[in-house]
């Protein structure tokens, strides 16, 4: 991975010291173990010498946040705005695996990401680590997250690659790196970012199934204990948003779940404001939810939304037949109407 890390920097530091981006969007090491945090380099900090910060971007099996979910801020029409002049448009470098690139797309398509002004360098995935999976394995284990030291990849591009977890002990653990991964990107069906500025060499893992295969499972169990799934996982709930901030496609300036003129919904944890709250939120997502689990990530209860997210990506491609993926004509299926659309989901839900 280290040509990755170092190409990254050389075309970070060409995009901004070259006036042809006003900020960089990239991956740093975080301050806890077994993770990375978003680095955002806005271009006036390299103008002022400061040209260090770029050494800090980073790429690794532990990039999982979906950096697509900073754009639209970028992109914003000032409100009340009184002057005539055309606004200068912000832009943006961006580091994109194909889950970031796929929100990129679904953003340009709804206007809060200008295709002119995003510049994405693509970086081919072989996946990304669960650390909720590796604290399990190693609490089996009987150590702790708080004992790692270190960690350190054995053939990542392999299907038999390994992670060793080295800890402050001496001793190390190692796990098969394969199950290890989010389901997301054991999952994927796209891992080979398509159409980016740049695009890195590397090798992308072979594409899942989607998680169709758990999702036909589901749907095939009775109503009741379908329910009761949804229930417990919905108790779990403390709504606390953090969801719908970590989603790249969950932009909404004012969000139906905090309007007071109509009054949706209470703010409370009551099961039945929670139910509502994550139905209407999920319902939003279709067409636009890219399996990208960023929402699952962000949860401190670990409510999983993934069964449900996917049931919806699933339906608006058997329905509609679309799939948000990399192209830019594709007009989205909430935002046209076509007289031999099918309307069973109307009459028979």
């Amino acid at each position: 991975m280290t040509e990755t890390v170092d190409r990254i920097k050389t075309l970070a530091r060409e995009l901004l010291t070259g006036g042809k981006v006003d900020v960089f969007i990239g991956y740093q090491d975080a301050s806890v173990p077994l993770a990375s945090r978003p680095l955002l380099i806005p271009a006036k900090k390299t103008a002022e010498g400061d040209a260090d910060i770029i050494d800090r971007l980073t790429w690794n099996s532990f990039c999982s946040n979906n950096l697509a979910v900073f754009l639209p801020k970028y992109f914003e029409n000032a409100p009340f705005r009184k002057s005539k002049d055309p606004v200068k448009k912000t832009n943006v470098g961006i580091v994109a695996k194909a889950c970031d690139l796929r929100s990129i797309v679904a953003l340009s398509k709804e206007r809060h990401a200008p295709v002119e002004n995003v510049i994405t360098i693509g970086v081919p995935c072989m996946g990304k680590y669960d650390r909720r999976k590796i604290e399990t394995a190693m609490k089996a284990a009987g150590f702790d997250f708080s004992d790692i030291d270190r960690y350190e990849e054995q053939n990542e591009e392999a299907a038999d690659g390994q992670v060793a977890i080295h800890l402050k002990s001496g001793k190390s653990l190692v796990f098969s790196r394969e199950k290890m991964l989010q389901d997301a990107c054991a999952e994927c069906r796209f891992p080979m970012p398509e159409g980016t500025t740049h695009l890195l060499e590397g090798k992308a893992r072979n594409p899942g199934d989607g998680g169709y295969g758990r999702i036909e499972d589901f749907e095939k169990l009775p109503l009741e204990e379908r329910w009761a799934y949804f229930s417990g996982e919905m108790e779990k709930c403390i709504r606390c948003n953090a969801c719908r901030q970590a989603c790249p496609t969950c932009y909404c300036k004012e969000c139906f779940a905090e309007m007071t003129d109509l009054k949706w919904i209470g703010v409370s944890t009551d099961l039945s404001d929670a139910m509502i709250f994550h139905i209407i939120r999920i319902f939003h997502q279709s067409g636009r939810c890219i399996e990208c689990d960023a929402c699952y990530r962000a949860c401190p209860m670990g409510v999983d939304l993934r069964m449900f997210t996917r049931k919806m990506v699933k339906d608006t491609e058997t329905l509609f037949k679309y799939l948000p993926v990399f192209s830019r004509e594709e007009t989205p299926p909430m935002s046209t109407f076509r007289e031999g659309d099918t309307e069973e989901f109307i009459t028979e839900p």
